[in-house]
């Protein structure tokens, strides 16, 4: 059986992946709506595939999806300003850092917006409140809450790796000096790496955190000698010879019960909801207006 702070894990990453997927198609149309109509999107033998069919696809793909995402999002600020519900901006940086160490490295990598990213974690607490506003829990059962889950209630020290992992030592010495003279890791990493999993994202690992058993333990050595943007110096592991840059480092973090009293009453009332609930219950009440088929349709 699932521990509560991994079902919550699970949770966030897939409501996370669902945002990154919104973040990423939206920034496609607003490229190519920056460019001429007239430039085509892709040129094969020289047949054109028009940055018009391009759109269209993309729109009968993931249209309805993606405005149902925008929608969502706008719904739950409009009803949090209706019923004068709002969270503290230390709510909102506890569960962007939550949200950035959960994050898979692929869809990390569409979100990498600073500002983004605490609109997306604001967005997610202030829905919670909505759904638990009338729900009372006794400070007596928060505390015993808090006292029997205090991991729930703590982020660990974690660091943003990108990695390049070749067969030899010659290999990785070379790579060194190819980027002590100015080339780019993430290009180096597609290039050469030979870890198929990273490669094509640029070396890009996510987040790794201290106590992780995800990654060797070198891998974490390494990084705490490291300041951000720093690379470090082959090392060896069973995959091959190493070589990883540090883009980011989030401080590990204990909260104290008041800190966390409010997020404790909204998982308790949500644990004790019988029934998933979308931010679809208030479209009606927020004069909702699309023009896809459905009840609310324009």
């Amino acid at each position: 059986m699932l521990s509560r702070k991994r079902l919550w894990l699970i949770i966030a990453g897939l409501i996370f992946l669902n945002i990154g997927t919104l973040i990423f198609f939206v920034g496609k149309w607003q490229t190519a709506a920056s460019f001429g109509s007239d430039e085509p999107a892709a040129v094969v033998d020289r047949e054109e595939i028009s940055r018009e069919k391009w759109m269209a696809e993309l729109e009968d793909r993931y249209g309805k999806e993606v405005l149902e995402e925008m929608i969502n999002e706008e719904v739950v600020f409009q009803a949090a300003k209706k019923y004068k519900i709002s969270v503290s901006d230390e709510e909102v940086d506890r569960a962007a850092k939550i949200m950035k160490i959960t994050y898979a490295a692929q869809e990390l990598r569409k979100t990498e917006n600073e500002e983004q990213l605490r609109r997306q974690a604001e967005s997610s607490l202030l829905f919670e409140e909505l759904l638990t506003k009338d729900v009372t829990i006794p400070e007596k059962q928060l505390k015993k809450y808090y006292e029997e889950n205090p991991s729930h209630f703590e982020i660990p020290t974690s660091f943003r790796l990108s990695q390049i992992v070749v067969k030899k030592r010659e290999q990785a010495l070379q790579i060194s000096e190819e980027l002590e003279n100015g080339s780019t890791f993430a290009v180096l990493a597609m290039e050469k790496s030979t870890d198929e999993f990273t490669a094509s994202q640029g070396g890009h690992l996510g987040y790794i955190s201290r106590g992780s058993d995800r990654l060797p333990d070198k891998y974490l050595a390494e990084a705490e000698a490291l300041k951000p943007k720093e690379w470090s110096k082959p090392f060896k592991t069973d995959e091959g010879w190493v070589i990883i840059k540090l883009h980011e480092r989030i401080k590990g973090q204990s909260y104290g019960f008041k800190q966390v009293k409010d997020q404790i009453r909204r998982q308790i009332a949500l644990e004790q909801m019988k029934d998933r609930v979308s931010v679809n219950v208030f479209w009606d009440e927020m004069k909702v207006e699309w023009f896809y088929d459905g009840d609310n349709s324009i």
